[in-house]
């Protein structure tokens, strides 16, 4: 590398689709002297990958270090309208050396390939990762300029409850309790807007003067912004609608002392199926999120079973006490949400009304 060499941290704003909510992460080497302008991209995985859906189901998603031009890559974060930020990093010479060979030798074959954690190993959180693995005690990331005090789902829901709706509520469905208790301030970093906070925080100890981290800080591209259109089809909305139509049929039942037998079914099987998801992302995957879910309590997986008997004429007469040990797992799930163990998305406010109303329906008719 000559002396006008330089390395630089890339983020990037979030984009339209959920894999993108987050924004983005990456290092620029540019050096002028030799032509060289190059991206490092911690960010890529291959679909083409044997099994690679079952593995991403399974918590064993390999990502990638991969490297391209610098040009193409501010070209397609233009196509995709997503603001891009760099920070020049005020490095000597055989600093801007040591990270370029570091990124060379791991952008080898060899050696690009890491197991991806949402959470604590992302093309974030390597950027930090590297500069400390190359630059050691030099560099200092004090991060008080964290002030605020949130777990993983408040971070996760600060880019996703206006714009992603139905994401945020795939999130907090399928994710549990392990992700509300409060973030560490170096746990804020799987984020990149708080890596490029990090950044613009940190110094660097240069023979005993200690200088920022970061020389120029640049705005490469901006967002073109353009108003949200708003969707009647958000999930609270949809679920109201959907509640409300059972807990109506469930008057009708009570009215009429008839019960409809297929929407007792309907019920217990999409509960009970949810239920089974959520119990094998939690027992049957590595996924460092979905521990201890709490979800289970009003997605109860026997549901699914209990299904086939309610075609029956006449229910079996263990159900009452079925349905009653289901009202005491909705009440625990409210205290629970309560004291804030787990947080759930508000969407299944009308869900668990509607079990609540369609179980104690089922247990007066049984007296």
């Amino acid at each position: 590398m000559s002396s006008e060499a330089t390395v630089s941290v890339v983020t990037c704003g979030q984009g339209s689709e959920l894999y993108s909510a987050f924004g983005h992460s990456a290092f620029r080497v540019y050096d002028p002297l030799l032509k060289l302008d190059k991206i490092y991209n911690y960010g890529t995985f291959d679909f083409n990958k044997p099994n690679f859906y079952l593995n991403f189901a399974k918590g064993k998603l390999i990502y990638q270090l991969s490297t391209a031009h610098y040009g193409y890559f501010l070209q397609q974060f233009n196509y995709e309208n997503r603001w891009v930020k760099t920070q020049e990093l005020d490095l000597h010479d055989i600093d801007v050396q040591a990270v370029y060979d570091f990124l060379e030798n791991n952008a080898k074959p060899e050696n690009r390939s890491y197991q991806y954690d949402f959470f604590y190993d992302n093309c974030s959180t390597k950027i930090e990762e590297v500069i400390k693995a190359v630059l050691k005690d030099k560099v200092i990331f004090n991060n008080n300029h964290i002030t605020s005090h949130k777990s993983h789902r408040d971070l996760i829901a600060d880019y996703t409850a206006d714009k992603f709706k139905w994401g945020k509520f795939g999130i907090d469905l399928a994710l549990g309790s392990v992700i509300d208790k409060e973030a560490s301030l170096a746990e804020y970093k799987f984020l990149p807007d708080y890596i490029y906070l990090g950044f613009n925080n940190a110094t660097i100890n240069f023979d005993g003067n200690i200088k920022p981290l970061v020389k120029a800080d640049h705005k490469v591209l901006d967002e073109r912004v353009s108003p949200q259109p708003f969707s009647i089809l958000q999930p609270f909305i949809v679920f109201l609608v959907i509640a409300l139509f059972f807990i109506w049929k469930t008057y009708q039942n009570y009215s009429s002392n008839k019960r409809t037998k297929w929407v007792d079914f309907i019920l217990y099987f999409i509960s009970g199926l949810i239920g089974i998801v959520v119990l094998l992302l939690w027992f049957a995957t590595s996924h460092t999120a979905t521990y201890k879910n709490l979800n289970f309590l009003w997605a109860f997986a026997p549901n699914l079973v209990v299904a086939v008997f309610m075609f029956n004429s006449v229910l079996p007469k263990w159900l009452a006490n079925y349905n009653k040990l289901l009202l005491v797992l909705l009440a625990i799930q409210s205290i629970l949400w309560i004291l804030e163990v787990q947080v759930f998305n508000i969407a299944i406010i009308p869900i668990m009304a509607m079990l609540f109303i369609r179980y104690s329906y089922l247990i007066v008719k049984k007296r």
